[in-house]
């Protein structure tokens, strides 16, 4: 239709009165009587604009009026087909625009796609090096940045279902993988993921996925989820578990010096979430970020009770009266890092530079009027703590004990017995 001869019509049906939904024809107008109609609040007039023509549906602005227990539109035809309106319900309506400005976003074909992918990798500069990554999805090994992506309709992705872990790659050596491993594969049962993998198969997997990369130094991490499948809550549809590794060189300086924290107002999660490592680290996060606003390295959580717990992606550990404590791991995560520093620590007993060793419940009066405070975890090793909230920590420097257990979970990543280190074949 030309838009003279829809302008004509539009003034035609100006002249007219009419209550009720009407509607432009390409042939005529409707009949009145026909076209009148009870609005429903879910009531939709889908629209449909192309090359400047209309469908046999026009679409106007309503106005709408109560009488006899309906709704009534009584609408204003667009004075122009570039004007056209989409009536949603009797009180939202949603201006269209001409198709040129409608349909400006390209459909890419594989080779577009994957080239744009390329792309926005190389613009993306940080400290961190994606170098080889590990999908049971394609069942292999790729080494190129742009490739290592998983499904949308992954369940670990839109729902969240999945879990993951770490292991650090020291002089060529994945510290405590054995370790890590355990830990990922409770935590995959505790998350309900039925999976065919087994401990071996996926220590097989992660070793390679390392091998590929060539990296001597930095650290791997892998994910299991219940897989991609469709978009609903259930995973009862999804085609089977998937298994993800990826290996990260982290060229960000090294940095030992004491942090300061605050006390978290983010709820901590439950003990049932908590003690899983899963993917669902939105209170992490958000944590995290407290602690970044207030110019802390990290937040410290304290649980149902009022007992000081962990940080967002760490242990926390206390020395007073050169006793080592820590609180206990049965509503928060298991630290492999915090287990293997309360081994190391031993040594330190037998050496009188600790009296003694305890995992209880710390108070935070207890923990703030610590000699020293330290955070523990597989990104942190041991850091010293020198200020929670307001409280200056012990003498509000790196302790002696803080720097011994650095010491010593430093030496066991390059010396430790084959129990901790796992050799690479490159």
């Amino acid at each position: 239709m030309s838009e003279q001869k829809y302008r004509s019509r539009v003034q035609s049906y100006k002249q007219s009165s009419i209550c009720g939904i009407e509607l432009l024809s390409h042939s005529s107008m409707a009949s009145h009587s026909t076209l009148m109609k009870s609005i429903s609040l879910n009531t939709y007039t889908i629209p449909k604009v192309c090359n400047h023509s209309i469908s046999s549906h026009g679409f106007l602005r309503n106005l709408s009026f109560s009488a006899n227990g309906f709704q009534y539109i009584r609408p204003r035809i667009a004075e122009s087909m570039s004007e056209l309106i989409l009536v949603r319900n009797s009180n939202q309506t949603e201006a269209l625009v001409d198709s040129s400005q409608v349909f400006d976003i390209p459909v890419l074909s594989t080779p577009e796609a994957i080239e744009r992918l390329q792309a926005n990798r190389e613009g993306q500069k940080g400290n961190q090096q994606f170098l080889a990554m590990y999908s049971s999805i394609f069942g292999g090994i790729t080494t190129e940045p742009e490739a290592m992506v998983i499904p949308m309709d992954d369940h670990m992705v839109h729902r969240g279902h999945g879990v993951f872990d770490t292991a650090a790659i020291m002089d060529g050596h994945l510290y405590e993988l054995d370790q890590h491993l355990d830990r990922f594969l409770k935590s995959a049962s505790m998350a309900k993921i039925k999976h065919s993998f087994d401990k071996k198969e996926i220590r097989k997997i992660l070793i390679q996925t390392v091998s590929a990369s060539k990296c001597k130094q930095g650290s791997l991490r892998y994910w299991l989820s219940a897989g991609p499948g469709d978009f609903q809550l259930s995973p009862s549809h999804c085609h089977q578990p998937s298994l993800y590794a990826i290996v990260i060189e982290d060229r960000s300086p090294s940095n030992q010096k004491g942090v300061r924290v605050i006390t978290s107002s983010i709820p901590i999660k439950p003990p049932q979430f908590a003690t899983m490592k899963s993917v669902n680290y939105l209170p992490n996060v958000l944590s995290k970020m407290e602690a970044e606003e207030k110019g802390a390295y990290a937040a410290i959580w304290l649980d149902n009770d009022g007992f000081i717990a962990e940080g967002p992606n760490m242990n926390v550990a206390f020395v007073k009266e050169n006793e080592l404590f820590m609180p206990c791991f049965d509503k928060i995560l298991s630290g492999c890092t915090a287990k293997r520093v309360l081994r190391l620590s031993e040594g330190l007993v037998r050496e009188e530079k600790l009296k003694g060793i305890r995992v209880d419940n710390v108070s935070v009066e207890e923990g703030k009027s610590a000699d020293e405070m330290m955070l523990i975890g597989s990104g942190v090793l041991v850091r010293a703590v020198l200020q929670w909230d307001e409280q200056i920590i012990g003498e509000g420097k790196e302790g002696p004990v803080t720097q011994a257990l650095l010491n010593l979970i430093l030496e066991d990543m390059k010396f430790g017995p084959p129990t901790v280190r796992v050799p690479i074949p490159y």
